[in-house]
């Protein structure tokens, strides 16, 4: 089963590819209603990192816990006709709670500069997931990502601004 997003956010490809690598900006994309936390004493890694293996737990309301997750990161880069496309990777897989009866979850995020607008960037969001209870979980997790989209858009003006966020610190 797929989720699938496409839209274009309020700053530049460079800014955004780091918000996608910081733990900081990935937990606001959730919040209020879902609050991911470290499950290592160490806390999160100042970003993400290809080759991390990093469990997190979920919790809604920041109190109810809904599960664990581990997050695996990868990316490339690929050439396409109208530039660079930088996709991050998360195809770690949830280890406890509802979203546990999956056992495919591949999340891929490419961002790319806007066409025509450079100083912006066009979003490209695909889940595919599997499992047993896929069916079911769909209309969720749909209705997560269209949250999260919406969320996304109006973050990533503040994510130019943010000094956690800017390219020199992650």
């Amino acid at each position: 089963m797929r989720v699938l997003l496409k839209f274009t956010i309020d700053c530049d490809p460079d800014t955004a590819w780091h918000a996608v690598h910081s733990p900081k900006a990935v937990s606001q994309l959730y919040a209020p209603l879902l609050q991911m936390r470290a499950v290592q004493a160490t806390g999160f890694p100042e970003a993400w990192a290809p080759g991390d293996e990093v469990p997190v737990q979920l919790a809604a309301f920041g109190c109810i816990p809904v599960g664990r997750q581990l997050i695996h990161v990868s990316e490339r880069v690929v050439e396409e006709p109208d530039g660079q496309v930088r996709i991050f990777r998360d195809s770690g897989i949830p280890l406890t709670g509802p979203l546990s009866g999956l056992v495919v979850w591949d999340h891929q995020m490419a961002i790319s500069p806007a066409p025509g607008q450079p100083h912006r960037t066009l979003w490209r969001d695909r889940l595919t997931f599997d499992g047993p209870t896929a069916p079911l979980l769909w209309p969720v997790l749909w209705a997560s990502w269209q949250a999260r989209g919406l969320r996304m858009r109006s973050l990533a003006r503040a994510w130019s601004t943010d000094p956690d966020l800017a390219p020199s610190n992650l």
